[in-house]
């Protein structure tokens, strides 16, 4: 038993699904990826710029001890102070240690000292700077011996941070406005697990609150309890260079779903039409098949008939005779149609355009109306006034668009069959109007009789020849000339189909 091969649908909705398949889920997948890079894309630039102040922050890390060595202690009434080498002074509170005594003004920093009291004892002739924690944070302390004891100040942290700003002047890595400063390097809390969660709570909102940092270098030792970092001073560039990139990719990855789906669109839309042609193609060959098998049977019955001689009648002769002629016209007319079909889908079909009297047109539609309806049975009322403007279009060529629409009036009409053809001017346009008293037409099928080989399913229609395409050719012809048709209808009471074309000159 032979398999049937699946409707055209179904293939074509398997075609599309593929599609989707093979295209849309592997790009949602790359996109997803895209997105992931676009939430990534922050912790990137961090790491971009990081790199680029490393450079900076190492050659600052390696210069800072040595400026602060160069400094010198400088007595101004009673208090001692630190003064860098142009004149600034970087220094708060003084100290002295003398006789194993610390002597100082400031309580915490006098605690602090003592705790270390031992170590500076062994401190080295020259001038120390270090760090050391006083009240729980870190502070710079620069010391030297003095005679028998030790002299010292606390530096200010603003005013190493601003010594910090000048000396990096020379090594800038890029023209954004930064600020370097210290930062002391929390200590490992040994309180206990909500110690240690404390400490990170602390850490954590310092950064949220604080500015971001760009990088960060930790000191060498003794200043082992800081960092130099580096702060940006304006806009966050890191925010700025994210959001841009992420403008950059969210534009790129719309781009990419707009045309994703243009193309899903537009290649489904080629295979859905695709699909539909390849039935049309179909239905054709079928159609024209059965519009040709009942002439062509008509005609071989009839020379049958003729050649065995069983007409001995001259009259009955005489009637088969013509009613050859007629089927080989029916047969002559279907096969004409179709080229005309073949000649408007390639663009082959020419037109000879000249000013047209409108009364002309509708004389040579009537005429041939009539002579193909020599048995009458028809009531055709034509109503063309005078002074209607010409028509710049191809005489045959229109009058066989009406001749259509006549012969449809009459195909699909009762047994009381009355057309009713008239013409008026409106501005620009000369309508030409179609109405009978036929069965009508529904709705949902008014606007696809104009496709070709649609055909309206019912019981007349069914008992009616027809390829489909007279509809189809009269709108390709009426349109090529300028024009448009245009259809009223109701169920059960007739039709009205009107041509419009270009008004021309009178």
């Amino acid at each position: 038993m032979a398999r049937t091969s699946p409707p055209i649908v179904l293939s074509f909705r398997r075609t599309f699904a593929l599609l989707i398949v093979l295209v849309v889920l592997p790009s949602a997948g790359l996109s997803g990826f895209g997105v992931v890079a676009i939430i990534n894309e922050r912790a990137a630039v961090e790491k971009r710029l990081e790199a680029a102040w490393h450079g900076t922050l190492k050659a600052l890390a390696k210069d800072l001890p040595q400026e602060l060595r160069q400094a010198r202690f400088v007595e101004r009434g009673g208090e001692l102070e630190l003064v860098t080498t142009p004149g600034r002074v970087i220094s708060e509170a003084s100290f002295r240690v003398e006789g194993g005594k610390v002597i100082c003004s400031d309580a915490a920093l006098s605690v602090a000292l003592n705790a270390v009291l031992a170590d500076l004892s062994h401190l080295p002739p020259d001038q120390t700077v270090f760090s050391l924690h006083v009240g729980g944070q870190p502070v710079l302390i620069a010391a030297e011996r003095h005679g028998d004891g030790v002299r010292g100040t606390q530096l200010s942290t603003a005013e190493v941070e601003a010594l910090l700003t000048e000396q990096a002047e020379r090594y800038l890595a890029s023209p954004e406005p930064v600020l370097f400063a210290l930062r002391p390097i929390p200590r490992e809390a040994t309180e206990g697990l909500m110690g240690r969660l404390m400490s990170e709570v602390v850490q954590a909102r310092a950064s949220a609150l604080g500015p971001q940092v760009l990088a960060d270098q930790v000191l060498a030792a003794p200043l082992q309890d800081f960092r130099l970092v580096v702060l940006p001073t304006g806009e966050d560039p890191v925010a700025r260079a994210s959001t841009r990139n992420r403008v950059v990719y969210g534009v790129l990855l719309g781009l990419f779903y707009l045309t994703l789906t243009f193309g899903v669109v537009y290649t489904g839309r080629v295979l859905y039409r695709e699909a539909k042609l390849s039935r049309l193609k179909t239905d054709f060959v079928s159609l024209v098949s059965h519009e040709l098998r009942t002439p062509l049977t008509s005609i071989r019955m009839f020379i049958e008939t003729l050649a065995l001689g069983r007409l001995k009648d001259p009259a009955q002769t005489q009637e088969v005779l013509q009613l050859l002629s007629r089927e080989t016209e029916r047969l002559s007319a279907l096969i004409e149609r179709v080229l005309d079909w073949a000649r408007l889908e390639s663009g082959r079909k020419e037109y000879q355009r000249e000013p047209t009297a409108v009364a002309d047109v509708v004389d040579t539609a009537v005429a041939a109306f009539r002579a193909q309806r020599l048995d009458g049975g028809v009531e055709l009322k034509v109503d063309v006034p005078s002074g209607l403007p010409q028509v710049e279009v191809d005489r045959h060529a229109v009058a066989g668009a009406l001749l259509n629409l006549l012969q449809n009036a009459y195909k699909y009409s009762g047994q009381d069959k009355r057309i009713a053809l008239s013409v008026r001017a409106d501005r620009r346009w000369v309508a030409l109007s179609v109405e009978d008293n036929g069965v009508g037409i529904a709705p949902r099928d008014r606007q696809r009789i104009f496709e070709r080989f649609y055909r309206v399913d019912n019981l007349l229609t069914r008992k009616t020849e027809g390829s489909g395409l007279g509809l189809a050719i009269t709108k390709r012809i009426i349109e090529a000339h300028g024009g448009r048709i245009s259809v009223q209808s109701k169920l059960g009471k007739g039709s009205l189909f009107t041509l419009q074309l270009p008004a021309g000159k009178a």
